[in-house]
């Protein structure tokens, strides 16, 4: 470490939020700009890296005093060559985003998975602090995650470890936008609660549901807390697909925790309860009883802190 100071950088569709903070994960100080995707690759890492010299300027530090940059983005990526491959509302294709950010800044930079960035900030400041081997699982809009073992990232052979939304849970499920089919992420996530709540509103069914001006995941867990029959089913379904993926990777990995984050685990116990239930039928006895499957420990600023931790994790590694 030849600095006091680290970036954190987490790239979504929509912002790009930036952070610098101690080399011990304490924020100094923090913002979110636009990410302004439609101008092109381009003019978007232009942008990050107008917001990493802001975040340089505001403690008034010079380049050498930062250690390095730590930049969260969607996949598929390739971390070795610090390339972004693809991603859905990022304009980038095969874009070399970390040489370019080196070339200019003249600072180390790291590429991140943004889902394995949230498992690391997990592991150093969330529910994942004292544990070496956990799955860190979000569910939102999509599925992803990202598996520690022995304190590290498993990324996999080509660094894509961790698409859990894409493995099959119904053979016969509809399409993913993947191509494949019956895939988690098409069964349980977010998007898939509001979207089978919906063909089932639209059927003719009766519901509460039809009071909201907009039906999300949200609002079905709403409306299934006080009862409402099609919400209830819904929940139910969807969240046994849910507990099938998640004792999938109990079968596989046998972890310690498995942390579930994103928009839909802030149902708690509706969630909750219902996965462990799944998991607790289809595990081996003694890995259903010995996991423990939690809420994270990290609401706010998860991608900023995540995209820290990789800093921290490469330092701490060569250490």
């Amino acid at each position: 470490m030849n600095g006091k100071y680290i970036i954190g950088i987490d790239l979504g569709g929509t912002k790009i939020s930036g952070a610098i903070s101690t080399f011990d994960g304490k924020i100094i100080y923090k913002k979110s700009i636009d990410t302004l995707s439609s101008q092109g690759p381009e003019r978007v890492t232009g942008r990050i890296l107008g917001h990493i010299k802001h975040l340089i300027e505001y403690v008034k530090a010079d380049k050498d005093e930062v250690s390095g940059i730590g930049i969260a983005s969607p996949g598929p990526l390739n971390i070795e060559e610090g390339v972004i491959v693809e991603t859905p509302n990022l304009p980038f294709r095969n874009y070399p985003l970390i040489k370019t950010v080196e070339r200019e800044t003249g600072i180390k930079a790291y590429l991140e998975n943004d889902a394995n960035a949230a498992a690391l900030g997990e592991l150093w400041f969330g529910a994942g602090r004292g544990s070496k081997n956990f799955i860190y699982m979000t569910v939102s809009t999509g599925i992803g995650g990202g598996i520690v073992i022995n304190g590290d990232i498993y990324h996999g052979h080509t660094g894509n470890a961790g698409e859990f939304g894409h493995m099959t849970v119904e053979p016969h499920g509809p399409r993913c936008n993947c191509g494949n089919y019956g895939c988690l992420e098409v069964m349980s996530s977010g998007t898939a609660i509001a979207r089978i709540a919906n063909e089932r509103l639209k059927a003719g069914e009766d519901s509460l549901l039809r009071n909201c001006e907009k039906v999300t995941s949200k609002e079905v867990f709403e409306y299934a807390s006080k009862g409402d029959k099609l919400s209830c089913e819904v929940v139910d379904y969807t969240m046994n697909y849910l507990g099938i993926g998640t004792a999938n990777l109990v079968n596989a990995f046998d972890p310690e925790l498995i942390i579930i984050g994103g928009g839909v685990s802030k149902a708690g116990d509706a969630l909750f309860s219902r996965v462990k239930n799944v998991v607790s039928k289809r595990c081996f006895e003694i890995m259903a009883k010995s996991v423990k499957i939690i809420p994270p420990g990290l609401s706010t600023d998860a991608g900023l802190v995540g995209a820290l931790a990789v800093i921290m994790s490469k330092y701490n590694s060569a250490d």
